[in-house]
């Protein structure tokens, strides 16, 4: 609904600018003795450029912001749960191969399913965090361990509370999208700064042609460049589960 109501709201206001010029051209004709002012022109393309650089400047900053946060919350995340795995040699000899397990399940889980679904942009379900709790339980000792195997114990439950912290970011940041409203500026903003460069007659036809060309395929390379970096776990430029494999696989 946000983008349908920034639509109106721009193209309502081209409209009332549209009819702004009609009504001045009616009650104000220029004369014809008047030259064209083509320097009028000239300064609406550069504004028009000058204000399209800022949307995409927006719009890169905002994606690469994102897609950095969920690089950070899953190295945090993968390296709690390698804490962990560590610690359990501090443990209770019948505690320490079900915390190894339970972290090594947990990781094996957030590889092959739950990335494929950050990656398609599903809500994860509530399996990820049943695994957690699993290996909450295994680190708990009783009353029989030493002082320095309730210490470690302690310590466990500690990472495991970065590890909790750390998936409920991911979690967050692979829903998160790129504005509504962002995304129709870049669209438009395109849109016009194509079109201005209709405006002004070029005499080779062939100079015209290359440089429409470029231009056109630069703003396309931009904007799916934004569209790449908007989906924070995606295949080609999103975040990779390295950090899990890397300690676990």
């Amino acid at each position: 609904m946000a983008l349908l109501e920034t639509l109106v709201v721009v193209f309502g206001v081209a409209l009332l600018g549209a009819l702004a010029v009609v009504v001045k051209t009616r009650l104000f004709p220029i004369p014809e003795n008047e030259e064209p002012r083509e320097d009028v022109a000239e300064y609406i393309a550069m504004m028009v450029s000058v204000l399209y650089a800022i949307v995409l400047g927006l719009c890169l900053v905002s994606v690469w912001d994102t897609r950095a946060s969920a690089s950070d919350h899953v190295q945090a995340e993968a390296s709690a749960l390698h804490q962990t795995y560590l610690l359990a040699d501090a443990l209770p000899d019948e505690r320490r191969e079900p915390v190894r397990t339970a972290a090594r399940t947990y990781a094996d889980h957030v590889v092959a399913v739950e990335w494929p679904m950050m990656a398609a942009r599903r809500p994860l379900d509530p399996s990820g965090w049943r695994l957690l709790d699993q290996l909450r339980r295994a680190g708990e000792v009783g009353d029989t361990a030493t002082v320095s195997q309730q210490i470690a114990a302690q310590e466990v439950l500690a990472q495991l509370g970065n590890v909790d912290d750390a998936r409920r970011s991911r979690e967050a940041a692979a829903q998160e999208r790129l504005s509504p409203v962002l995304w129709a500026g870049l669209i438009i903003g395109g849109c016009l700064t194509l079109a201005f460069m209709f405006i002004f007659g070029i005499h080779h036809t062939r100079t015209h042609v290359v440089m429409v060309m470029g231009l056109a395929g630069f703003i396309a390379f931009t904007a799916l460049l934004v569209h790449q970096l908007d989906e924070p776990f995606g295949d080609m430029l999103g975040t990779t589960p390295e950090a899990f494999t890397r300690y676990f696989m």
